[in-house]
């Protein structure tokens, strides 16, 4: 047996973590896991059921994950070893012991912010979750989410808008597109991003394995950011691994009449960082994101001074304008008046509102 199949294994054992792995290696090399004595098992604190798992792996799932594996070179197997395997999700209580990966896997190694919220989100928390998103996907961070409908919908889609850098982590098995609204999205980010998830790949979609995967949501990102999310919302759920593993957890603020704003106001009261435009998350991050701005302007020979000089701020009126809208009026590509407005927020001269920018000070104070 070589040590895919023993992978494969592990990886069909119930809330078999990286933990776990550590302690059975202790008392057998890699290869031979497979042919610990029962009573080993349970001495190092698996459970009758992981221990059975163990003894009699799914012959069928094992055989189509290899299937899987094989059947395109982007689809990879990112276990505990591999040089691939997220430095910030080492860090998590209970890292998986490996994840299947559709994509791009160099995503893995870049600078994630997750996003998270409702499922059934207001016009508002949709439009928040998509321009946040492009604008930071635009200034290089990648958008990190569950691919649930709603705002995890809405902040990979607007990460893609601009071409950004989006990975979606899965509740299920990669073999499987769910929810079916998010087919051409989940198509889409295969193609863009990268897809991950830490079960086989027939694993079907089971409502008790969503919320186990937000660890890894959470694991994967620098911070998390909860556009609207009910007082009991799985969203919640995240929010509770980010203050766990000591990520810095960002909540929107809404109207107080406002259902799906309760539990981020639960949040902001119990510490998490009030957000009202990127500049907070970006400030709290302190995330490198020069070389990138620099690199996404350089290869468009072009500018954010250039940008502003040509009149992007006569294109911000004192009602709000929203990112596409001022686009289109500067004839402009998003990404770069994404990274301008940016600019001239950080400067006053503008300020980001639900909905987009409104102007604050007149062209001669720029």
């Amino acid at each position: 047996m070589d040590d895919l199949d023993v992978w494969l294994a592990l990886l069909a054992i119930p809330a078999f973590d990286a933990v776990r792995l550590q302690q059975l290696q202790t008392l057998a090399a890699f290869p031979d896991l497979l042919s610990l004595p029962w009573s080993c098992l349970l001495d190092a604190g698996l459970t009758q059921l992981q221990a059975e798992k163990l003894k009699n792996p799914p012959v069928a799932s094992i055989r189509t994950a290899k299937q899987w594996l094989s059947s395109d070179p982007e689809h990879q197997l990112i276990h505990w070893f591999h040089p691939a395997y997220p430095a910030l999700l080492r860090e998590i209580k209970h890292p998986p012991i490996a994840l299947f990966a559709a994509g791009d896997i160099g995503l893995l190694q870049t600078q994630q912010l997750a996003i998270v919220g409702s499922r059934r989100p207001t016009p508002a928390g949709k439009k928040i979750a998509f321009d946040w998103a492009a604008q930071l996907s635009a200034l290089g961070i990648t958008i990190t989410s569950g691919l649930a409908q709603g705002i995890d919908a809405c902040a990979h889609q607007g990460a893609l808008s601009v071409q950004g850098a989006t990975v979606a982590v899965l509740g299920h098995g990669l073999l499987h597109q769910y929810p079916k609204q998010n087919t051409e999205l989940f198509q889409q980010i295969r193609r863009q991003g990268l897809l991950v998830s830490e079960y086989l790949p027939d694993q079907p979609p089971l409502a008790p394995l969503f919320p186990i995967r937000n660890r890894i949501v959470v694991g994967l990102a620098h911070g998390t950011l909860v556009v609207e999310a009910a007082e009991k919302s799985g969203s919640l759920i995240s929010a509770g691994y980010a203050a766990e593993y000591s990520r810095e957890l960002f909540a929107v603020p809404g109207s107080v009449m406002n259902p799906q704003a309760a539990g981020c106001h639960q949040l902001i009261q119990q510490g998490a960082k009030l957000t009202r435009h990127i500049a907070d998350i970006l400030e709290e991050l302190d995330l490198d994101l020069s070389p990138q701005i620099s690199l996404n302007l350089d290869e468009k020979n072009y500018s954010t001074k250039a940008l502003s000089d040509q009149g992007l701020l006569a294109n911000v009126g004192y009602e709000v304008s929203a990112i596409d809208e001022i686009a289109q009026r500067a004839a402009q590509p998003i990404a770069d008046v994404t990274v301008a407005l940016l600019q001239l927020e950080l400067s006053g001269a503008i300020a980001a509102v639900p909905g987009g920018y409104i102007r604050v000070r007149g062209p001669n104070h720029v």
